[in-house]
């Protein structure tokens, strides 16, 4: 399998789209013509994980955090992340990153770590916004087959699995051509009544210059009448998870509970000692800024990484619990991302070893 066809395959389940705009994923290090021989999936890419990679035999790496983030100016032996490219160079790897469009995943980061920790009846905290617009075009019923195939021919008019989703409805359309007009239809100076269709469609955001070009080109009429109106909606996909746990828990208690489940050596803790925690929010890595979104669809608790001192203080005042569990706490993609990786390869009867790295990239040490 190359990795043109990986490629394909990730991005049909986790499209690199989704990704936040100052995100670099997809493709980092490598060429989309090399055959894949094995893949090792990691949080970091590190040296010591490049090297792991090597020793297996694994000429692909897909990590979760962007190797190349903040401005390179250079590549040499001297600088720690130049080494790190060279060596991945030198030794003809393929690094893929699944960055923020793995968070917003629905069975990505977030539901990785939900799952750890027992949450139940889960929906995402933060779904995404899309925005789209309806189209609606008024043609005569006897050019409206033509014109609805070739606008489905170029992709317009598609909604998931399905093409050519028009609906349509018959009417009288009527108007009077004046002087200067050439119609297609009808004699100037004259009302004339035409049986016609009104055609709508969906499209999506970066479509509409494309569907006003369609309609004005394969449109019979010299001035076509159409609208084109903005619309939102939830997408399937968001940032963060929501749920229940299996039973309330006292803090103490709780603790423990990730700590076991997470297999992390602490956690930090801000909020009412004496609360009890049942409904759960979750967003990995950092994750701060939505403990209100989280307290107001109703968590007793919300938990992320990198929780800054006044962000924690904040919080309290505003009666609003949060956990810390480190930004480390994302590890458990690896697993997940091994499974995920599997079935999808399985779905399209393609077989390839997927490793998961054993290297430990937390840079802090517990005392």
């Amino acid at each position: 399998m190359k990795i043109s066809y990986l490629l394909q395959v990730i991005n049909n389940h986790v499209p690199f789209s989704t990704a936040e705009s100052w995100d670099n994923v997809g493709l980092i290090i490598g060429d989309e013509n090399a055959k894949i021989t094995s893949i090792l999936t990691g949080l970091d890419c590190t040296e010591a994980v490049v090297d792991e990679a090597i020793e297996l035999g694994a000429n692909t790496i897909i990590c979760h955090h962007p190797l190349i983030f903040k401005g390179l100016k250079q590549i040499n032996e001297q600088d720690g992340y130049g080494a790190i490219i060279r060596k991945i160079i030198q030794n003809n790897i393929n690094l893929i990153v699944m960055h923020t469009n793995l968070d917003v995943y629905p069975k990505g980061v977030n539901a990785m770590l939900a799952e750890k920790i027992g949450l139940q009846n889960m929906r995402i905290l933060n779904p995404e916004i899309i925005n789209y617009y309806k189209v609606q075009v008024f043609i005569p019923e006897a050019n409206s087959v033509d014109f609805k195939r070739e606008l489905s021919k170029r992709g317009l008019a598609q909604e998931g699995d399905y093409e050519y989703c028009f609906f349509q409805t018959q009417g009288t359309g009527q108007f009077k051509p004046v002087n200067g007009a050439n119609p297609y239809l009808g004699k100037v100076n004259e009302i004339e009544s035409v049986a016609e269709m009104k055609l709508e469609f969906m499209i999506s955001e970066h479509q509409q210059q494309l569907a006003i070009d369609l309609i004005n080109q394969y449109h019979p009429y010299e001035t076509p009448v159409y609208d084109v109106i903005h619309l939102t909606r939830e997408a399937n996909y968001g940032l963060g998870m929501i749920g229940q746990l299996s039973q309330s828990y006292n803090v103490a208690d709780f603790m423990q509970h990730v700590k076991q489940h997470l297999n992390i050596p602490s956690v930090r803790y801000t909020g009412d000692e004496q609360a009890q925690i049942k409904t759960v929010a979750i967003i990995g890595g950092s994750g701060i800024g939505f403990e209100y979104l989280a307290a107001n669809k109703g968590a007793d608790l919300f938990i992320t990484g990198d929780i800054k001192h006044h962000d924690a203080l904040d919080a309290k005042i505003a009666g609003i619990n949060l956990l810390d569990i480190n930004h480390y706490s994302e590890y458990v993609m690896k697993e997940g991302l091994q499974s995920l990786l599997t079935n999808w390869l399985n779905e399209q009867q393609q077989y390839l070893e997927v490793n998961v790295s054993q290297i430990n990239t937390d840079p802090f040490t517990y005392y």
